[in-house]
């Protein structure tokens, strides 16, 4: 009688078929342990992936939340590791960093909240802690540089003035739009929100740096001081 293939085998089979599949079908049809299962075929070479990806959608309640986890925890899961462990972190900021740079490759004009919010989702994507940007903007309203200036825990970014004005000179921007996310939370302004564009507002308006927005991101909703009529307007001393 032939003897059973052995587990390595078996394994490599499985792995060969799950590629196949990926490429000739997308992921689309694949489930989120498939998934799972294979990104980790690239950092754990030889072992049963199958089983560590169900252990991870167990720990962390979904797929999203398994690549948004913190490298450290993941690679406390008993068969991950460090490797697997940053191939997996390294998803969401690839994602953001694919969408972002389709984006800017347009050189789109942010001459509106549509186009704002077309641009900051794909860049706050996935962010698990609270982050602070600052677009600055050329004469034509196109993104010279998108500074990040303040991160911070998952409900405050810790966001000092000075660096803001030192982006905005540092990349000669002729206006700005400030941008932080709200993870897990919704997009209303909190009062600490609306005295940070205030002094904002105050400071770069009198550099002649005109603040044209504030906008919060909380997942695909996007909130803007502008269209809401909240944004302050600049006052001469």
């Amino acid at each position: 009688m032939a003897a059973n293939p052995d587990a390595a085998s078996i394994h490599q089979g499985h792995r060969q078929r799950l590629r196949a599949r990926f490429l000739e079908d997308g992921l689309d049809s694949f489930d989120d342990h498939q998934v799972l299962e294979l990104l980790l075929f690239h950092a754990i070479p030889r072992a049963d992936t199958n089983p560590i990806a169900h252990t991870l959608l167990h720990r962390f309640g979904s797929l999203s939340a398994v690549l948004e986890a913190d490298p450290k925890d993941l690679a406390s899961v008993d068969g991950v590791g460090q490797r697997a462990a940053a191939l997996l972190a390294l998803i969401p900021a690839l994602t953001r960093r694919y969408l972002q740079d389709r984006i800017e490759r347009e050189s789109p004009a942010l001459s509106d909240s549509h186009a704002v919010e077309r641009y900051l989702v794909p860049l706050m994507a996935g962010r698990p802690e609270e982050v602070f940007y600052v677009l600055c903007l050329d004469s034509r309203c196109r993104v010279l540089y998108p500074a990040l200036v303040g991160e911070g825990t998952v409900r405050e970014a810790h966001v000092h003035p000075r660096h803001v004005v030192e982006a905005a000179i540092r990349h000669r921007a002729a206006s700005v739009i400030l941008a932080h996310n709200h993870p897990g939370a919704s997009a209303e302004p909190s009062p600490a929100d609306h005295r940070l564009t205030a002094l904002l507002v105050q400071t770069l308006g009198a550099l002649g740096i005109p603040v044209l927005d504030h906008a919060i991101v909380a997942g695909s909703v996007v909130y803007s001081f502008a269209d809401a009529g909240v944004l302050p307007k600049y006052c001469v001393p």
